[in-house]
């Protein structure tokens, strides 16, 4: 009988390391699954994505609008001052990819089992949409700032609709960096996706 119960006793914690086992490998493989390396790939790519698209749209727009801004100085050199507006205002949208990628930059951990996929997905997407929000205000800031800067210098009381056209077209660009701040909040709302602190 007492050899009996030892062989219980045996067989009980034989089977209680197996399940502790068990629950070891299972916290190994979610930790694996939700906090890849490669999470920090995508985030990365978000902060990139928001840096160079928003430059392209910001680069795009001062050219585009400088065009104008130049043929304005040929024909009436007195309102270049005046007419600049549509240059600094492109100029602005590159701001807007530079914060959201140092945010972005700053928001990315090294350690191991503390950056998921969720975060580096969060801020793929949050870099993407400030990015592609600035590259189509700096388009429209490029097309309406060519066009009213050469309005402008033949008649002065088209610079009113230029300015409310271009602050409607920076707004594209504001709408993604407010999305982008957002999405980045979002990222960094759940930490321990595991239910285990790695």
């Amino acid at each position: 009988m007492v050899q009996w119960s030892s062989y219980k006793k045996v067989h009980v914690a034989l089977g209680l390391l197996l399940a502790a086992g068990c629950v070891y490998a299972a916290d190994e493989a979610c930790l694996a699954v939700m906090y890849p390396q490669s999470a920090g790939l995508f985030g990365s790519l978000g902060a990139a994505s928001a840096l160079v698209f928003a430059n392209m749209g910001s680069a795009y727009g001062a050219a585009k609008s400088g065009v104008g801004v130049a043929y304005l100085g040929i024909t009436a050199p007195e309102k270049i001052m005046r007419g600049i507006v549509p240059v600094v205002m492109a100029g602005i949208l590159g701001i807007y990819g530079l914060i959201i990628a140092v945010i972005i930059n700053n928001n990315i951990k090294t350690d191991m089992y503390t950056y998921s996929s969720y975060a580096g997905f969060m801020h793929l997407g949050a870099g993407i949409a400030a990015g592609l929000a600035a590259l189509a205000s700096g388009l429209s800031i490029g097309v309406v700032g060519d066009t009213a800067a050469r309005a402008y210098g033949k008649q002065d009381q088209i610079f009113v609709a230029m300015v409310l056209m271009l602050i409607f077209s920076e707004a594209l660009g504001l709408y993604g960096l407010i999305i982008a701040l957002l999405m980045n909040n979002q990222a960094n709302r759940y930490t321990d996706l595991c239910g285990t602190i790695a």
